[in-house]
């Protein structure tokens, strides 16, 4: 049996990065299934079950904005890191006067979604576990507005607001148009933990919503 919720969502900017622009990053048209489990997961995460992600419902108009950050081109290696922990006295700082740079990024502005979503059972959940309690403590977390750690639009810079959604209807921002958004990526798939592949599908937005129910995916 499975329990489903719908949570409101809404933030100044988001960027949820297409992973074939890597240098000078670039969003979506707007938050993936992946990052829309993440944040749900940010509210309760339990390994007894598990998150799925039904209808994204798109409240405001897509917008975008660019910005320029200033980041850093490198990063310590966990194998130097690991010699500095066995006695080695290699230097592993980064000066950030020398290593950073300023990168462009292409970002949604004014952000705001309902996520319609449901949770299985797993095979880890406990004797004491049941689906009734685990509606109830999301339902009560989301009402008092606890999370385990701040949710976020694809990067931490870019904070999510989120509360419950008790309405009958959800009001888009294009509740008469049919919009191709492209392939967006769906999720990771970690079958296989030595050769982890992403897998996309064909985004299509129907009177400002997207619905996963059933969606052909492609790896």
């Amino acid at each position: 049996m499975s329990y489903g919720i719908k949570v409101h969502v809404w933030g100044n900017y988001a960027l949820f990065c297409r992973p074939e622009l890597k240098a000078e990053r670039c969003s979506y048209d707007m938050i993936t299934p992946s990052a829309a489990r993440g944040l749900l997961e940010s509210v309760y995460w339990h390994p007894g079950l598990k998150w799925r992600i039904d209808k994204i419902y798109v409240c405001k108009p897509i917008r975008f904005t660019s910005i320029r950050r200033n980041e850093v081109k490198s990063k310590v290696l966990a194998s130097s890191a690991l010699s500095i922990m066995n006695g080695s006295k290699k230097d592993i700082s980064i000066s950030s006067k020398k290593e950073i740079v300023q990168r462009a990024a292409l970002i949604l502005k004014d952000v705001d979604y309902v996520i319609e979503a449901h949770f299985d059972m797993t095979d880890q959940a406990n004797e004491t576990d049941n689906p009734g309690k685990f509606k109830d403590i999301i339902m009560r977390r989301l009402r008092q507005g606890a999370c385990y750690h701040q949710p976020y639009f694809g990067c931490r810079e870019f904070p999510a607001n989120f509360e419950l959604f008790e309405k009958d209807e959800v009001e888009t921002a294009y509740p008469d148009e049919r919009k191709d958004l492209g392939f967006v990526l769906y999720d990771m798939d970690y079958t296989n933990t030595e050769r982890i592949q992403p897998i996309f599908f064909r985004a299509v937005l129907e009177n400002g919503v997207l619905n996963l129910e059933n969606c052909e995916v492609m790896r």
